[in-house]
């Protein structure tokens, strides 16, 4: 297999959300799709021997759909009210069961695609041949989209961006991630899993904030794109990339604390951390010169985010003789794991030392790119091209040796890890969610098994979680936590209301896929998205209307009713707006709330500012 051409980053090329304030300028021009490169498949020469790295587990006779094994039929959801989840209509194998009267937030079968911009998910390529409308927006936004969309056939000509790691966001998918990178357990870090302990954020006296800081967007000239993935907190510091650059920010005042200086820019971000506050980038190594505009990312690193030390930098070869372009990097545990489009590989947390390198075998599979966290998953595809089929496998994180093996259904091409430890991935079967979030269905898997428990339809007209059309560990906007699966729904006006939307978050259970009758409302004029957990608790930012400040608020698992823990001063407000809650970062620790940017690109006018990340705390963590 020859070595593809290095890939340049790719901006979040998508339509801003239907707003809920006075139309503003959008802080960079949105750039064209790019189409992501096809894998080159292999055909099979034999069957595998079994044992191998990688090796599917070969289905039994005749499986039905979702093999290895398909959960029993699940009843409906009780009365449904607003907002609420309908359980999954269908199992494999069944008919599609009756149901109640379809209210906003049930799933249905898939309607025809209104005529609208197509939505891309943060940081992520788009088939343009699969692009899709997706969320409504109002006239104001179509008019500044078609603004944007006209600059950028202007200044954009001829310039194409490939795929590059959000850091989250992920993000992010971005994701956050990544969004910025939302996920699973209690690190202020959004890393996926499931609960780790009782709450740790506590609701103030006064939730008010205010702005403790921001840092300015850096300058970019002409048609140029930075790439700026990556943001952590520790108790005492807030850590972002810059270009060419990780800056280590007092957590509190913003002052600079020490900055780790890179030969060329940040690519890919790690959405994890681990307890003694390391985690991992990739970055390119050599500056971009205005002859050559893009460089491939070959460096993979470990960041000492408390110390400000690089630890270590560490390529990798690809299939062939030059050093594997790294397209996403995660943690997990002590292992750190990159993966490429023509390779992957892991390397020791704290010497850098390669562990392990992905292998061929007879089926030709490959991995795609990996998710971390408590625990490592991988997304293998196999088979001819034209014939591939998508695994998903748990490993072991220090060797590399796959623990189980879920085989996905036919009409995957790629699929997304939400989760690792439980195993939650996200896919688009079929090619039915047409919005772009590329996120259809949900499979809840046992990790030690690989026997499929439940496979959870979240129709994209009706949820608004996202995963990157081709990047594993891109997904946002979804959260894994007792047990449940926590999305929130698409926009819609509020009734009878006039313009003003608002949404809902609501779950469903990873073990039958049921719906529950949890719901947490917005409330007028707030979009609700999930962030992360914080023991049995959901942590969720409400993204304000025009006259008000953002919030954090804790949702009680058990009784599902929010506490606010932080509210934006409306005098920051304008701040706030200038950041976006599809391709941004969100964090938020011991009542500070970070918000940044994953890419930066020159202003549309002089008198707007841009900036870099901000951060608002409350007196109690001031």
């Amino acid at each position: 297999m020859t070595q593809p051409p290095s890939q340049p980053p790719q901006p979040p090329n998508q339509p801003p959300r239907p707003p809920s304030q006075p139309p503003q300028p959008p802080s960079q021009p949105p750039q064209p799709p790019n189409q992501p490169p096809q894998p080159p498949g292999q055909p099979p020469a034999q069957q595998p021997a079994p044992g191998g790295f990688g090796a599917p587990i070969p289905p039994p006779q005749n499986p039905g759909y979702g093999y290895p094994h398909t959960p029993p039929p699940g009843g409906a959801a009780g009365a449904p009210g607003y907002g609420y989840p309908q359980a999954p209509g269908q199992v494999p194998g069944q008919q599609p069961m009756d149901g109640p009267p379809h209210a906003y937030g049930y799933p249905t079968q898939p309607v025809q695609p209104h005529q609208q911009f197509a939505h891309v998910p943060p940081t992520q390529p788009i088939h343009p041949a699969s692009a899709a409308p997706a969320r409504k927006l109002s006239a104001p936004a179509l008019i500044i989209i078609a603004a944007a969309v006209a600059i950028v056939l202007i200044v954009g000509t001829g310039v194409w961006f490939a795929m590059s790691d959000d850091g989250g966001g992920g993000r992010d998918e971005t994701e956050v991630s990544t969004q910025g990178p939302t996920g699973g357990t209690d690190s202020p870090d959004g890393s996926t899993g499931g609960n780790a302990g009782p709450a740790k954020e506590k609701a103030p006296a006064d939730p008010a904030a205010k702005m403790a800081f921001q840092v300015a967007q850096p300058k970019v000239t002409g048609n140029d794109l930075v790439t700026v993935p990556g943001s952590w907190v520790t108790d005492t510091t807030y850590v972002k990339s810059g270009p060419s650059s990780i800056v280590g920010y007092d957590a509190v005042k913003g002052t600079v604390l020490w900055t780790i200086p890179l030969p060329g820019q940040v690519c890919a971000a790690s959405r994890h951390q681990s307890a003694d506050n390391k985690t991992a980038i990739a970055y390119e190594p050599t500056k971009r010169t205005a002859q050559k505009k893009f460089a491939p990312c070959t460096q993979a690193a470990a960041v000492d985010l408390g110390t400000g030390k690089l630890l270590w930098t560490k390529s990798a070869k690809g299939t062939g003789d030059e050093d594997l372009a790294i397209r996403e990097i995660t943690l997990s545990g002590d292992t750190v794991a990159v993966g490429g489009t023509d390779g992957g590989a892991a390397f020791d947390l704290a010497t850098g030392a390669q562990r392990w390198k992905p292998q061929s075998d007879a089926e030709g599979c490959y991995d795609m790119g990996y998710g971390g966290g408590p625990a490592l998953a991988v997304v293998r595809k196999c088979g001819e091209y034209g014939s591939q089929y998508v695994v998903i496998q748990a490993l072991n994180a220090k060797t590399g040796a796959p623990l189980s093996s879920y085989k996905m259904p036919a009409g995957v091409k790629y699929a997304g890890i939400v989760s690792t430890q439980p195993l939650v991935v996200a896919a688009n079967v079929g090619d039915t969610a047409e919005d772009g979030s590329a996120v259809s269905d949900f499979f809840s898997i046992d990790e030690k098994t690989g026997k499929l428990k439940a496979k959870i339809s979240a129709d994209a007209e009706r949820y608004a979680a996202e995963c990157g059309s081709t990047e594993v560990e891109a997904c946002t906007r979804a959260v894994v936590g007792n047990g449940r699966l926590y999305l929130p729904t698409e926009n819609h006006e509020v009734s009878g209301e006039g313009l003003d939307e608002t949404n809902e978050i609501v779950s469903f259970d990873l073990t039958t896929g049921k719906a529950t009758s949890d719901r947490a409302d917005a409330g007028e004029g707030y979009e609700l998205v999930p962030l992360r957990m914080d023991g049995g608790n959901l942590l969720a930012y409400k993204s304000p209307p025009y006259d008000k400040g953002g919030q954090i608020i804790s949702i009680d698992g058990s009784g599902f009713k929010p506490s606010v823990l932080l509210e934006v001063d409306k005098s920051a407000r304008e701040v706030e707006d200038t950041f976006s809650v599809d391709s941004g970062e969100i964090l938020f620790s011991g009542g500070r709330l970070y918000l940044s940017e994953t890419m930066a690109s020159a202003p549309l006018s002089s008198d707007r500012k841009g900036y870099l990340a901000a951060a608002f705390v409350t007196g109690s963590s001031g």
